[in-house]
């Protein structure tokens, strides 16, 4: 019997099998395990609103408006090594524009011992054009500088606002250059103000405290209210390398002083030579002192205040777990005006010039005085 015979594929029966297996997996559903795309009329995502409220609005509008007056400045100092060799170092900083013939408000450390400053403007229509600036004034004591720089166009500016109605809790908004990252908003409150720190160089009295972040390279630049209006002048901070939610600037009413005398008039009045306390209302009837005011606690030596015969403590009185030097001049009124808040003595002085007479009345012991006060120059540091 002969052996049955395998069966054979023809070519052409082999093929059209292959088309039709083709033809059946290309119309099923899947397809290597992967899901056929469906298509839908809407996504399944949810859209987010991006509706801005009203003090983002504003926010964005005050930006809008002050970071082109506001610049970047680069100092270059000169310095000399052991070898006696003389090299550049840069530091960084912020100022603004205060008019559109280029006059730019910054703080004096900012500028101090530059040999050369660069100005770098925030502005779109300048594309990164910088100006190299001349110092027009200085005031060491409240740490602030007058420079100016040149341009074939007005620059835009800023306008300066009222400080001495600044209130705890108003918002504020920065404008600087922290660590050289340029045109920085931040925003917070005012925290406290009539706060006093030491420096370097000295005691800054009187600065406005705030919780918008400040960081080094925010110095010079402006600190700005709600309306957009410049009450203050970044100038220092809590902390030895950043923010930590404490800063200071300078009210902007003593760099209108600066500029009062740049304009031509008489120069600012320094500091009197007093020191000392206010006394609120419960200190006050805590002391036994019929009203609230300044007590002096020191005269320096051979100060106006010394010259206008005022006194300080000669004691001190322990009050609760407060040591208090007492025997000091009670100011209650100045020109007239009463004494009623911790910053009240010192915004009435900073608007004064040099030889100003103005009126204390004082209580000493049980007496009721007046002294006369006669200013004298702060000594600003020019070069017109």
């Amino acid at each position: 019997m002969r052996g049955s015979q395998p069966a054979t594929w023809s070519p052409v029966v082999a093929t059209l099998a292959l088309i039709g297996a083709l033809a059946v997996w290309s119309a099923w559903p899947t397809r290597l395990s992967r899901v056929a795309p469906q298509v839908f009329d809407e996504p399944f995502w949810t859209e987010a609103d991006s509706t801005l409220t009203g003090e983002e609005l504003s926010n964005i509008e005050i930006y809008s408006r002050a970071s082109p007056a506001t610049v970047h400045i680069t100092s270059t100092v000169l310095h000399r090594n052991w070898f006696l060799e003389i090299y550049p170092s840069e530091s960084t900083g912020s100022g603004f524009l205060v008019d559109s013939e280029g006059r730019i408000l910054t703080n004096y450390h900012v500028i101090q011992g530059s040999a050369e400053l660069e100005i770098t403007l925030l502005s779109d229509e300048d594309d990164g054009n910088r100006y190299i600036a001349d110092v027009i004034a200085t005031d060491p004591s409240n740490d602030l500088a007058l420079i100016q720089i040149q341009s074939d166009r007005p620059m835009p500016f800023l306008t300066l606002g009222d400080s001495d109605a600044v209130q705890v809790g108003q918002k504020v908004l920065a404008i600087g250059n922290p660590f050289g990252l340029e045109g920085t908003l931040t925003t917070g409150v005012v925290s406290s103000t009539g706060r006093s720190i030491r420096d370097r160089s000295g005691v800054l009295k009187d600065l406005i405290q705030t919780d918008a972040a400040i960081n080094p390279g925010n110095s010079g630049g402006p600190l700005l209210d709600s309306a957009g209006n410049v009450i203050g002048i970044n100038t220092a901070i809590y902390g030895p390398s950043g923010n930590i939610g404490i800063g200071f600037a300078m009210p902007v009413s003593r760099a209108k002083a600066l500029l009062r005398f740049v304009k031509g008039g008489a120069e600012p009045a320094q500091d009197p030579g007093f020191t000392g306390l206010y006394l609120s209302r419960r200190w006050s009837r805590a002391l036994r002192l019929p009203t609230t005011g300044y007590l002096v606690t020191e005269v320096a030596r051979g100060s106006a205040a010394a010259e206008a015969g005022l006194r300080g403590a000669n004691q001190e009185v322990v009050l609760g777990n407060y040591r208090i030097p007492w025997g000091g001049d009670l100011i209650v009124a100045i020109d007239g005006v009463e004494i009623a808040d911790r910053s009240a003595l010192q915004q009435a002085l900073a608007l004064k010039l040099a030889g100003d007479a103005v009126t204390l009345e004082l209580i000493r012991g049980s007496d009721r005085i007046e002294a006369v006060l006669t200013l004298r120059g702060r000594g600003l540091g020019i070069r017109l």
